[in-house]
């Protein structure tokens, strides 16, 4: 493999022999130190082979003398292809700047890969490094970790540490996301646990407190499940933080009225594609009015980044498809208007219920009044009630004696 590039640099000839005695030319090539390689036999009078280009000159000089006939059939290496365009100046000019854009390219910052980054969105992180200097078309050389890491640091509070680090043109941004601390409780402060919503307790456990209801008991939105004024009885009362959970059955209802009849799209056939290049952050646009009439469209738009043997380039072509359409009514059956409204209501459940418990059993009833769908979802759920409230004391003022 190191052989035949060596040889491709310095340039080889690829020669035919045809001659009724073969053997003499091999035998001429040995005699004379000419080293050839590749050899093929196309018949027993004729074979095909390369050698260098100087020994190909010595051979011709000398095979002249013997029977047979000894022919060029191509020049190969990169020697060859550089005399070739020694009269294509302005192509031999676009490589030369070509490869030194290449060059002097890769010493700047045009692609940028982040990791480490779990719940902090990269744009975020890439919004801070652009604000202290690092973004696309940054010299690379010239950054600062130490002083990139305590900027963008106290930019994003929920990063515990950053690097840059830079290779070619690419930079690969490696962050530790910080951890939240536990909350801490305050039980100095104090407090009762009051009911977020109306349900009947299934169990109650206080932690800190006095509880006030137990299981069996209904409450309303508002009541006091946990106390924080504990009854010392003869001492008096000690006033502390009310902690604990008390979990019960709840019951919700939601009601959706959707009409029968609905907007639907439909597409008048009118087209339009936008094209323009990103250098950059500079976008040069390839058509003259970019304003769109009309608001009732869809548009696609299609990103490619360019490159050039697998490093990438600051060119992005950008391709934007419009498609125009208009809004027409269209009558749905019944059927679908109850699964979708169905979906949307059992969704909007989940999301009031999940942060403080599960979904026990749900039904949807549906009545239809004229052109109009309504969906009716009922649900029973068990979930934690409580939820913290404050206890306000009055301040008495002494009497002057």
């Amino acid at each position: 493999m190191l052989n035949e590039a060596v040889n491709r640099l310095r340039g080889q000839a690829r020669i035919r022999v045809e001659s009724p005695f073969p053997e003499r030319i091999l035998n001429l090539c040995s005699a004379r130190g000419l080293g050839f390689w590749d050899l093929q036999w196309e018949s027993p009078d004729a074979f095909t082979c390369r050698m260098r280009w100087r020994d190909w000159e010595r051979l011709r000089g000398a095979a002249a003398e013997l029977t047979g006939k000894v022919q060029l059939i191509g020049r190969e290496g990169a020697s060859y292809a550089l005399r070739r365009l020694r009269r294509r100046q302005a192509l031999v000019l676009g490589l030369t700047l070509g490869a030194a854009a290449l060059f002097l390219g890769s010493f700047f910052i045009w692609d940028f890969t982040v990791t480490g980054n779990d719940t902090v969105p990269r744009e975020t992180i890439l919004r801070a490094l652009e604000r202290c200097g690092v973004g696309v078309g940054t010299f690379g050389l010239s950054l600062d970790g130490e002083d990139i890491r305590n900027h963008v640091l106290l930019e994003v509070p929920e990063l515990q540490w950053i690097a840059v680090n830079v290779s070619g043109c690419r930079a690969r941004v490696q962050v530790v996301e910080r951890v939240a601390p536990p909350e801490i409780l305050d039980d100095r402060t104090p407090a009762n646990i009051v009911a977020r919503r109306a349900g009947l307790v299934l169990r109650t456990e206080a932690t800190g407190g006095t509880a006030a209801v137990r299981a069996g008991d209904t409450v309303t939105e508002g009541q006091l499940l946990i106390s924080g004024v504990e009854d010392l009885e003869t001492l008096g009362a000690r006033v502390t933080a009310g902690r604990g959970r008390v979990e019960g059955r709840t019951w919700y209802a939601l009601t959706a009225s959707v009409p029968l009849t609905a907007a639907e799209k439909r597409y008048t056939g009118r087209e339009r594609t936008l094209l323009s290049l990103v250098f950059g952050t500079h976008r040069v646009k390839f058509f003259s009015n970019s304003s769109i009439a009309g608001r009732e469209y869809d548009k696609i738009t299609h990103r490619s980044r360019w490159s050039v043997l697998g490093v990438p380039l600051p060119v992005t072509a950008v391709r934007e498809h419009v498609r125009f359409y208009e809004t027409v009514p269209a009558a749905q059956t019944p059927d679908q208007v109850r699964r979708r409204t169905e979906a949307a209501l059992q969704s909007q459940l989940r999301a009031m219920v999940s942060p403080y418990g599960a979904v026990r059993s749900a039904l949807c009833t549906v009545r239809q009044r004229q052109d109009t769908l309504e969906v009716t979802l009922t649900a029973e759920c068990t979930e934690e009630l409580g939820a913290p409230a404050p206890v306000y004391l009055e301040s008495t003022k002494a009497a002057p004696g």
